[in-house]
Formats: structure tokens, C-alpha cells, sequence
């Protein structure tokens, strides 16, 4: 196996990002950005955060608050899922308040 990468141009909110990246594995980073540009996209969209930065970190609770609750349906119930879950309220709920103030 080769240990060679290669730069892949990924968009996310129509800014580009170079990547290095095995040749193997740019499919599933290409499906991962626009994934990504996708979620990112809906917040934006929503209004309610505004911000590169808030808008990103958002997304990331949101991908990793699904990823939690697919490992918690498949395996025993895990604590963390419903904290992470509480936590994304209340963040979204503060960010929400501190636009709304600027």
C-alpha cells in the first residue's frame, strides 16, 4: 500500500479547501465535504446562526449528535448521546439569543 497523497479541492460554502488525501479515499472525502456543505448549508439557511465559525461548529455538533444516536440505536444505550443532544439546545439556543443582541 502506498503511502502517496494527493491534493483534492473540496468546496464548503463555496470557499475551496486543498486536502491531502490518499487517492484510495478522495471518493468518501468528496462524499464527506458535501456532506458537510450540505448541513452547513441548512443552518445558514435557517437564519438563526450566523457566522462562518458558529455555522461550522453547529454542523459539527448536529453530524456528531446523529452519529451518537446511530451508535446508541445499535448498541446498548450509551450515556453521552442525550448530553450531547442537550447540549446542542442549549448551544443553538444561545447563539441564537446572542445574534439576536448584535
Amino acid at each position: 500500500m502506498s503511502s502517496e497523497h494527493h491534493t483534492l479541492d473540496i468546496f464548503i460554502l463555496d470557499k475551496a479547501y486543498k486536502i491531502a488525501c490518499p487517492p484510495a479515499e478522495q471518493d468518501n472525502l468528496q462524499r464527506a465535504a458535501q456532506f458537510l456543505d450540505r448541513k452547513m448549508r441548512e443552518i445558514r439557511g435557517s437564519g438563526k446562526v450566523l457566522g462562518l465559525e458558529r455555522i461550522a461548529v453547529i454542523a459539527a455538533l448536529n453530524i456528531s449528535h446523529e452519529l451518537l444516536s446511530r451508535q446508541q440505536a445499535e448498541h446498548e444505550p450509551q450515556v453521552g448521546a442525550d448530553a450531547v443532544a442537550g447540549l446542542l439546545k442549549r448551544l443553538e439556543t444561545a447563539l441564537a439569543e446572542d445574534t439576536s443582541s448584535t
